[in-house]
């Protein structure tokens, strides 16, 4: 799912009806030509994941990322209620991966609350991959770009783009920060399914990925 340096995870097994899908998905290189609206990221950035979500029963985790990790997700609002519930638990499940990876644990309270099915088991074999190379991250990535479409009542697609450029490799013992070039393999093009459950938590049960997409190389 993230960082440069870091081994390719396993693709998201494409749903048909997906426009998009989402995290720890196969980093393929880009030859796509779906370009998303383009980006414009003027707009003053949120430090946390979109307020417009959370007026269900859910008993959410919290998720705080430690110091000096931040996400920023650049206008993550559409003014529709509904589109808004979707993109909102769709930030706060890239938010929980980040979590689980700098916490170097693959069962973290948010990891397994939004996420599901096939996209939870490669999630948690993705942060795995980090324990197993010994490192975390430390540094801001931003979020631009999203798109979201309602399936129906209760399953959505949403696609987004993520920019790594400043964020950074750290290796997990020594704290020692790989601060390697950025290149086109920084900015990542997600395509994720979510599905709501009973609760109103509109879950990440599968994905894509493409690392270097033209779509999102600024």
């Amino acid at each position: 799912m993230k960082r440069r340096s870091l081994p390719v995870a396993t693709a998201f097994a494409a749903t048909a009806a997906l426009l998009l899908t989402a995290c720890g998905g196969g980093d393929d290189k880009s030859q796509d030509n779906d370009k998303i609206a383009g980006a414009d990221t003027e707009s003053s950035p949120a430090a946390t994941a979109p307020s417009g979500a959370a007026s269900d029963a859910a008993d959410r985790p919290e998720i705080t990322l430690p110091k000096g990790v931040k996400d920023v997700f650049e206008k993550w609002e559409t003014g529709d209620a509904a589109k808004d519930a979707v993109l909102s638990d769709a930030a706060r499940a890239q938010t929980a991966m980040n979590h689980a990876i700098t916490q170097g644990k693959t069962d973290t309270p948010g990891l397994t609350f939004y996420y599901e099915g096939k996209a939870l088991t490669t999630s948690v074999k993705w942060v795995q991959k980090w324990l197993d190379a010994g490192i975390t991250y430390t540094g801001t990535t931003r979020y631009f770009n999203p798109k979201v479409e309602l399936f129906d009542e209760k399953s959505a697609g949403v696609s987004f783009c993520a920019d790594e450029t400043k964020a950074y490799n750290k290796d997990r013992k020594t704290g020692k920060v790989d601060k390697a070039p950025a290149t086109d393999d920084s900015y990542v093009l997600y395509n994720t399914r979510l599905e709501k459950t009973e609760q109103g938590v509109w879950q990440t049960t599968d994905g894509t990925s493409v690392r270097g997409s033209e779509t999102c190389v600024q």
